[in-house]
């Protein structure tokens, strides 16, 4: 079972978002939140081509060290969201491997594991020195799997992102959205995803009926 950290386990997502948006500022080049929050979970690449457009060879590197400053001053404002450690001990407990598919750099990957404090549930953990290119790319994806040790028709992914659902997709893998990370039902699910709950408490609340459940019970 995978999962994405960022806006399905910790409430983080609007933290990067604001990070961003002041790095942003900084260098006299203010990019409209919701344009932001549209690229949050794409490739740090991709998404500073987005927001910087022609100016991305001239600013790129300064917002990308801006945002890491930033984000690092909002870390204690991290939080799990509601029932997202019980959810990690729930699918293991019925004899799942638990993996953290995502591909945050190790400093903010180790603030959002304090965060989430469930060590003891996860069989293995996916970072930024796992892979050359973040989702939309499935990369994440296939290294989540072969550090689970399973076939991709025998994972699932759990995300918040469009970008989960594309990256989930192209490694063969089906993928469930929570709308925790501010993205809707229906564009997740135009983008692919088998189910959307509104978040992992939701999920952890029908558990046993859910897509989920076909890895124990099959």
């Amino acid at each position: 079972m995978l999962f994405d950290i960022d806006g399905t386990l910790v409430d983080s997502n609007y933290l990067h978002v604001h990070a961003w948006s002041l790095a942003l500022a900084d260098l006299s080049h203010p990019v409209d939140d919701w344009r932001i929050h549209a690229g949050i979970g794409l490739d740090s690449a991709k998404l500073l081509d987005a927001l910087l457009g022609d100016e991305v060879d001239r600013l790129g590197d300064k917002a990308s060290d801006g945002h890491s400053e930033r984000y690092a001053s909002l870390a204690t404002e991290l939080r799990p969201f509601a029932h997202a450690r019980e959810l990690l001990f729930a699918v293991a407990d019925r004899g799942v491997r638990v993996v953290l598919a995502t591909s945050a750099p190790e400093d903010e990957l180790k603030k959002l594991r304090a965060a989430l404090d469930s060590e003891d549930a996860l069989h293995a953990v996916t970072s930024a020195d796992d892979v050359e290119t973040a989702k939309p790319e499935p990369d994440v994806i296939t290294v989540a799997l072969e550090k689970a040790g399973v076939a991709a028709d025998r994972a699932l992914m759990v995300g918040d992102t469009v970008w989960d659902v594309a990256a989930s997709a192209l490694a063969g893998v089906r993928c469930i959205g929570v709308k925790s990370g501010g993205i809707g039902a229906d564009e997740l699910r135009d983008a692919g995803a088998i189910a959307v709950y509104d978040d992992v408490a939701a999920l952890l609340d029908a558990l046993d009926s859910s897509p989920i459940a076909d890895l124990w019970q099959n």
